[in-house]
C-alpha cells in the first residue's frame, strides 16, 4: 500500500514538473515570436516600395494568423508585452492626429482621376467638349491622333483628367527622360498622384505602365526656350497679414487643381522664410509624402506648410516673425530634385498661394 502510494505521488510530481517546464518553453518560444514578428513588420515597411501589393497582403495576413494564435498566450504569461503594443498604438494615433488633423491632409477634387472613352455627340465641336472637360484641345487631338479639328458625331475620342499626355512606359525610360520629352519638370509627374511606380525611392518605372504627364506638349517642330516665372526675392518686413515669398527659385509648378500649392525650384538649396508671423504648430520628418515640412499657424484662420525641406530650424510651438528662416530648400519625401513645396490653407480649405503673396 505505502509502495503504490509513493509510485502516485511520484507520478504527480513528474506531471506537475512536465506542466511548469512546458508552459516555461512556450512563453520562451512566444516572447521570440515577437522579437521576430517586430524585424519582419519593419521590414516590409522598409521594403514597402519594393514589392507587390499582393506579396504584402499574403505577409500581412500570415503575420495576423500567427498573432492570432499566439497572442493570448503570450499576453496572458508577459504582461509587460501587451502593455507596451497598447502604448505604442496610442502614441502612433497621437502622431498621426498631430499631423494630419491641422488639417493639411490632401483632397482631391472629384474630377475623374483615369481616361476614359467620350463619343461625340451632334453639334460639338473640339473646342466645346474641351471646355466641357476642362483640358486643351491640342490633349484631346494627341491622345486620339487626331491630325486636324475635324470630328463627327458617333465618334469616340479617349479624354485624359487633365491637360496634358498620357505616355505608355518602355523599357529604359525614366522619369527625368520621360519629362524632358515633354517639356516639363520631372517634379509635376511625380504630383500626379494617381501615378504609380515600381519603387517609391527612386520613382523607377514599370513597362506597359501607363504614366500620366500633366502640362506635357508634343512638339512637330523645334521651338524657342520656355518661359519661366521667377518668384520675387523674400522679404523681411514685419507681418500685415499677407505673405511674401517664402524663398527665391523658379517655378517648376502652378496651383492646379489636384495640386493647389507653389513648387520653387532652386538647386542653390537657398533659405525657407515664414511667409508670415505665427505659430509653428508641426515639424515633422517624413520617408514620402511632403518628407521635411512645416506647418505654421498665423492666428488669423490661415496655416501655410512648407514642404521637402532638407533642414528644418525650428521646433514645434516656437513663435516665428514673417521673414525669418525656418528652414533650407531640398528633395525630401515624394520630391524629384530640390524645391520648395507651398501650400496656403483657411479653416482647412487649399487656397490658390499665388492670390496671396506679394
Amino acid at each position: 500500500m505505502n509502495t503504490a502510494q509513493s509510485s502516485i505521488e511520484e507520478f504527480k510530481e513528474f506531471l506537475a514538473f512536465f506542466w511548469d517546464f512546458i508552459k516555461t518553453k512556450i512563453i520562451r518560444v512566444g516572447v521570440r515570436f515577437e522579437k521576430t514578428k517586430d524585424i519582419i513588420v519593419a521590414f516590409l515597411i522598409v521594403k514597402r516600395g519594393k514589392y507587390s501589393q499582393s506579396f504584402l497582403n499574403t505577409s500581412f495576413l500570415v503575420l495576423v494568423s500567427a498573432t492570432m494564435i499566439g497572442g493570448p498566450i503570450i499576453a496572458e504569461n508577459n504582461p509587460f508585452i501587451s502593455e507596451y503594443f497598447s502604448n505604442t498604438a496610442e502614441q502612433q494615433s497621437t502622431f498621426e492626429a498631430d499631423i494630419y488633423s491641422m488639417p493639411f491632409r490632401t483632397e482631391y477634387s472629384k474630377k475623374a482621376r483615369e481616361m476614359f472613352d467620350y463619343e461625340v455627340k451632334g453639334g460639338e465641336t473640339l473646342t466645346t467638349i474641351a471646355d466641357k472637360f476642362d483640358i486643351s484641345i491640342d490633349t484631346i487631338k494627341w491622345a486620339n491622333n487626331l491630325s486636324s479639328d475635324t470630328i463627327k458625331p458617333g465618334q469616340k475620342l479617349r479624354i485624359l483628367p487633365v491637360t496634358g499626355v498620357a505616355h505608355t512606359v518602355k523599357p529604359g525610360d525614366t522619369i527625368y527622360a520621360i519629362a524632358k520629352r515633354y517639356k516639363v519638370d520631372a517634379q509635376v509627374i511625380v504630383n500626379w498622384q494617381f501615378n504609380d511606380f515600381a519603387d517609391l525611392d527612386t520613382f523607377a518605372l514599370e513597362p506597359g505602365t501607363v504614366l500620366m504627364v500633366p502640362e506635357g506638349v508634343i512638339e512637330t517642330a523645334p521651338a524657342g526656350p520656355r518661359r519661366r516665372a521667377v518668384p520675387k526675392f523674400y522679404a523681411t518686413r514685419p507681418g500685415g497679414g499677407r505673405f511674401i515669398w517664402p524663398t527665391n527659385g523658379s517655378i517648376s509648378q502652378y496651383p492646379i487643381w489636384y495640386h493647389m500649392a507653389l513648387d520653387i525650384s532652386n538647386r542653390s538649396l537657398p533659405p525657407v522664410v515664414a511667409a508670415d508671423s505665427g505659430t509653428v504648430v508641426l515639424t515633422a520628418q517624413l520617408r514620402y509624402g511632403y518628407g521635411n515640412h512645416i506647418i505654421i499657424d498665423h492666428g488669423d484662420g490661415f496655416r501655410t506648410l512648407y514642404a521637402h525641406l532638407s533642414q528644418i530650424n525650428v521646433s514645434n510651438g516656437q513663435k516665428v516673425s514673417q521673414g525669418q528662416v525656418i528652414g533650407v530648400v531640398g528633395s525630401t519625401g515624394r520630391s524629384t530634385g530640390p524645391h520648395l513645396h507651398f501650400e496656403v490653407r483657411q479653416g482647412g480649405t487649399l487656397l490658390n498661394p499665388s492670390q496671396y503673396l506679394r
